[in-house]
């Protein structure tokens, strides 16, 4: 994921939507939550947060779903696949849903979330847990970590 020309894509199940982002994504994680446990209907979603500016909507047009608060979480019209969300605060960013890239294989956690709300047997490699969200002044030394493929 290291090479910020790369162009990436994904899709819904369905392939009626599709997306592409450029470059490499600034984060990738895992989230507990329950709220992303009952979402994706597993112990955890995966992600991978990009700047808007590189990720664009190609084919389709995906509708919000989930709680329909101030974050909004993006789905397939047709399948339902939660595909995107864009973060209450963070209009500049995306947050892909890293196992709807046609090749997620690069996509390996690097931070973890919401630990606190995991289930007992749910484990991922992720280099850095949190038991809610990173502290925000975390943020920037994680991003460079992650960038650098620090450990």
């Amino acid at each position: 994921m290291a090479d910020d020309r790369a162009v990436q894509e994904g899709g819904c199940r369905c392939g009626q939507v599709r997306f592409r982002v450029r470059g490499a994504p600034i984060i990738t994680m895992a989230c507990h939550c329950t709220g992303c446990q009952r979402m994706t209907a597993s112990a955890f979603s995966l992600s991978a947060l990009y700047p808007s500016e590189r990720f664009e909507v190609v084919q389709g047009a995906p509708v919000i779903g989930g709680l329909h608060g101030p974050t909004r979480h993006f789905f397939c019209p047709h399948c339902m696949s939660w595909l995107f969300t864009r973060p209450e605060g963070l209009d500049g960013f995306v947050n892909v849903r890293a196992t709807m890239f046609d090749d997620a294989r690069g996509f390996t956690p690097f931070i973890e979330t919401y630990t606190s709300e995991a289930l007992p047997w749910a484990k991922t490699p992720a280099v850095h847990s949190f038991e809610k969200f990173p502290p925000m002044e975390r943020y920037a030394q994680l991003v460079d970590d992650f960038a650098r493929g620090l450990t």
